[in-house]
């Protein structure tokens, strides 16, 4: 694929991923991935990334054992809650409405100003720039579970060992690999969109403003700094924490565990793990998603809660997205197991 040479309006439409790759025939869904090349010496700016990656990682859960003693000593209040779930919600659609559905699958076509602010709320889950988490997405579909996946947990095999090994990488080991995707395969029509760029661009400001935010208005409402510093912990940090570890889930428990109602291609397991259906905003009927990936609603049975759809439908009736691509029986019929 070509990078595009035209600019994105807000009427086009984001292209489909890059065209699977037939499943290599000396791949057979149960042993290790083939050994790889041993990478290149990490330059100096790539061992920045894999740092500046590290403390992403490891901040925010470092900032749970520092929430649970403020807990202890009773240092939390109902406006560090307030936040935290308002922010979890706002940034949580970001990456799920936003970067996922929306700019990975062009499951709908959103006014440009949607669009960016999508974006920058996406942006400030702490989960990398956007035009680099849709690469990724987009590498995984094109080779879910099985060689070129950037975070299967298949890597090592289907054995106890290799499962165990594999659920650590998928979960979080992968983000600390020398294993960058090129933008300019998987993301494009990404690239060529002057405002995308520009909000991957300010992914460190957004980063800053995602944990300043709940500084100042805890400071701003509770008129303290024990005030303000709790509402980073709870809000900011653990905010963060708490919502790279479900999102996370999505890509290592919901290809382990679960339900698979849908058929998906040869190797790929994802599957619907119902426990993190309201946490991930519906991210986690996982099976259908990958049955369909362009499909705006992931929940699509009887009791499977979708909030993220849910709010691309009010988005769709207030005008403000268009082109939705909603699930009908026969696709869904024909997709059945």
């Amino acid at each position: 694929m070509s990078p595009s040479t035209t600019r994105s309006t807000s009427r086009s439409r984001a292209p489909a991923p890059p065209h699977y790759v037939a499943p290599s025939p000396t791949y057979d869904g149960t042993e290790p991935f083939p050994t790889e090349a041993p990478p290149p010496p990490r330059s100096g700016g790539e061992r920045l990334y894999v740092t500046v990656t590290a403390v992403i990682v490891v901040l925010p859960f470092l900032a749970l054992g520092l929430a649970a003693w403020l807990l202890w000593g009773r240092l939390i209040h109902t406006t560090d809650v307030l936040l935290a779930l308002s922010l979890y919600v706002v940034t949580g659609l970001g990456v799920t409405v936003g970067f996922h559905r929306g700019l990975t699958h062009g499951g709908y076509r959103a006014a440009r100003p949607v669009r960016i602010v999508l974006a920058v709320a996406g942006s400030m889950s702490f989960q990398g720039d956007v035009i680099g988490w849709v690469a990724t997405h987009r590498r995984h579909h094109a080779f879910t579970d099985r060689p070129g996946d950037p975070h299967s947990p298949y890597r090592y095999g289907t054995h106890l060992r290799g499962q165990l090994r594999g659920l650590a990488h998928a979960h979080i080991g992968w983000l600390l690999r020398n294993d960058p995707t090129p933008a300019e395969r998987y993301a494009p029509d990404l690239l060529a969109d002057r405002d995308i760029r520009a909000v991957s661009r300010a992914f460190p400001a957004l980063c800053v403003l995602t944990l300043a935010l709940p500084f100042a208005l805890g400071w701003a409402i509770g008129g303290t700094w024990i005030h303000a510093t709790t509402a980073l912990v709870w809000a900011g940090l653990v905010r963060i924490a708490l919502l790279h570890h479900v999102t996370w889930s999505v890509n290592s428990l919901c290809h382990l565990i679960g339900e698979r109602p849908f058929r998906t291609r040869r190797h790929d397991r994802a599957t619907n793990l119902w426990p993190l259906a309201l946490l991930s905003f519906g991210e986690s009927w996982h099976n259908l998603h990958h049955a369909d990936p362009t499909s705006a609603r992931h929940g699509v049975d009887r009791g499977q809660i979708d909030p993220s759809a849910a709010v691309i439908r009010l988005l769709e009736r207030l005008g403000w997205v268009h082109d939705v691509r909603w699930p009908t029986p026969d696709r869904l019929a024909a997709r059945r197991s």
